[in-house]
């Protein structure tokens, strides 16, 4: 019986902005504000654009509130993942290390976890909620950047 394969690489294209504001902590925010924002920004123009096909009605209204939600999207994105880079890089600063925990077989930067942790109750203080609220939104930060940590490893 014959046997076939296959074999081929997926890669993604990495962008790298160079913008120098003379600080590291503040060239890691505005590059995480500014990649993300620009991801967030795209989807919503996807997004609405699919909307406008689908029910076949453009006009200026359409895409004046198109532009609107993308500037929206990717300020409010671009500045959840400033804040997160930022308080990744701070809280490697302020620790002195970027060290890996160990869990069995699983490894996670502890830093990435506590900067996510930060984010996320910053982001829902932010917003007003109350405290149950604040400390949920915490730990979801903390569990989303230590499994974004955990998958850039695998790979």
């Amino acid at each position: 019986m014959p046997k076939s394969s296959f074999a081929g690489a997926l890669t993604t294209p990495r962008v790298d902005v160079g913008i120098d504001m003379g600080n590291d902590f503040l060239n890691h925010t505005v590059d995480g504000f500014l990649k993300i924002g620009a991801v967030a920004a795209t989807r919503a123009v996807a997004e609405d654009t699919y909307n406008i096909v689908k029910g076949g009605n453009f006009s200026r209204h359409h895409l004046e509130n198109a532009l609107k939600k993308m500037c929206k999207e990717g300020a409010y994105w671009g500045t959840v993942a400033g804040v997160y880079v930022g308080m990744e890089y701070g809280v490697e600063k302020v620790r002195g290390t970027k060290d890996w925990l160990s869990l069995s077989l699983d490894i996670l930067q502890k830093n990435a976890m506590i900067g996510g942790a930060f984010t996320g109750a910053l982001v829902s203080a932010v917003g007003k909620n109350n405290r149950d609220k604040v400390v949920m939104d915490a730990l979801t930060g903390g569990a989303i950047a230590a499994a974004a940590e955990f998958l850039s490893y695998r790979s």
